[in-house]
Parts: structure tokens; sequence; C-alpha cells
């Protein structure tokens, strides 16, 4: 029987914001283009593999919150002249579930006022790598290795391994998104962790540390051999509070 799943599960980061609750639709798409490679003499047309492309478009209601709400996160993005970071997980809250990561330019942003519905808005974009990036892709399916949930300062540490069943040779990207932080004391630091045995663990992304109290997002890439398990982890120098954040990773 196939593991089919419902789209109400799903959650959106944005940078800095999970912006789940204000988004009713999110689709992305992947392409792959290809150059005409035909000759003269030949009977049927042949290609070759060029590009990979991908976008994303969101719908959903439009917010007027002075800090999170819809209109003032994207709107600010559509004029950014920095990549956006963006996790969508289709069934967001399970570490081990597929997720789609991507970097992109925010290319559009449309509001709707109707006179007998809520006030909505769509927005689209564009993977892309920036010239000075490393990242092979700029959009790839990977895994949740959080689930996105509140930890207190005294509770953060190693989560649940993720088994790949083997492991991959051409490196990956880790997204880092901290909507929400009341550690005070001190920085957390967070780091996608591999291992060969889900035994001897040794770090594979280390992320900057996130100050106190304080909101972001990171996305860091590696070209080392990715070992079949994978683990977040963080520590933190905080004494209160609380730090919640999504981390997920895909294999290139």
């Amino acid at each position: 029987m196939p593991a089919f799943v419902h789209g109400k599960g799903t959650a959106v980061y944005i940078n800095q914001f999970d912006m789940s609750e204000y988004l009713t639709s999110v689709e992305t798409a992947f392409a792959q283009e290809t150059a005409d490679s035909t000759g003269f003499g030949s009977s049927s047309r042949s290609f070759i593999v060029g590009l990979q492309t991908a976008t994303m478009g969101l719908s959903g209601m439009w917010s007027a919150d002075a800090t999170l709400g819809s209109d003032v996160v994207l709107e600010s993005l559509l004029a950014s002249t920095t990549n956006t970071t963006t996790t969508v997980a289709m069934q967001g809250g399970t570490i081990g579930n597929r997720c789609i990561i991507m970097q992109s330019d925010e290319v559009s942003y449309n509001i709707s006022s109707p006179v007998g519905d809520i006030v909505s808005l769509t927005a689209d974009f564009q993977a892309s790598t920036n010239a000075e990036s490393t990242m092979t892709y700029a959009a790839q399916t990977g895994v949740q290795l959080t689930t996105g949930a509140s930890i207190a300062f005294g509770a953060v540490g190693n989560l649940t391994a993720v088994d790949n069943a083997a492991s991959t040779a051409n490196g990956g990207m880790a997204a880092l998104h901290v909507p929400v932080n009341s550690v005070a004391g001190g920085a957390t630091t967070i780091k996608v962790q591999h291992s060969a045995d889900n035994s001897t663990w040794a770090d594979l992304i280390t992320f900057t540390a996130v100050a106190a109290a304080t909101v972001t997002s990171q996305l860091n890439t590696t070209a080392a051999t990715v070992n079949r398990y994978l683990r977040a982890t963080a520590t933190t120098a905080g004494s209160s509070g609380a730090i919640t954040f999504m981390v997920s990773f895909a294999r290139f």
C-alpha cells in the first residue's frame, strides 16, 4: 500500500521565519535543461543534459503583523540582494522525513484583496547559486534532522540519527533555521554529524554559533564523503530559556 501523505502537516521555513501558519499551499518544480545535439544523418533527435533549475510557488494569507507577518517577510525578500534559504518539510515534525532545501531569489510577490474573502498572497522563488557560492545545486531533496520543536537550554544534545543505508561521495548541503530563541547567557552551537556505524560520530558541518536570544538562518555545504548515518546535535553556553531550530540535510 503506498504511503500517501496529507498536506496539512507541511512546514515551511524561510530564512529565520517559520511561515507555516501563514501558508496554505507550496509548489516546488525541478527541471533539467537539455541541449539539442542532433547532427546530419540522424533519424531522430538526440539531446545532452545541461543545467538544473528549480522554482517554488507559495500561496497563503496576508498578514500585517509588525515583525513576523507574511507581508513584512515576503515584501522584504523581494528587494533583497542576498539569497533566501528555504526548507519545505512535507511531513514536518518528524526526524528522517523528506524535505526540500532551496537557495533562491524571490522573483514575484502578489496580494489579492477580494470583497468577500480573506486577503491572500502568492510569492514565487527561483533557485539560484550566487557567484560566491560553492554549492553544486541550488535546490535538492533531503531529510529533516530535527522536529522543529522548542528545546529547553538544558535538554539540547544529540538528536535521533537518520539512516541513509549507505554513504555518499559527493558532499551535501545543510540548512539551519532558528525562528525562536530565548536562550540567555551564552551562544548555542548546532552541528550536523555523520557516522559509518551509528556509534562513532564526527562533525560534518558546524554552523556559526547562534548568539543568545538571536534568530537566524544559515546554509552550509561540504564536499566530503557523507557517511551512512546523520544527526543534528547542539550544545549551549546559555543558562536559561529555550531554542527552536530546524536542521535539514541534502546529499549531492
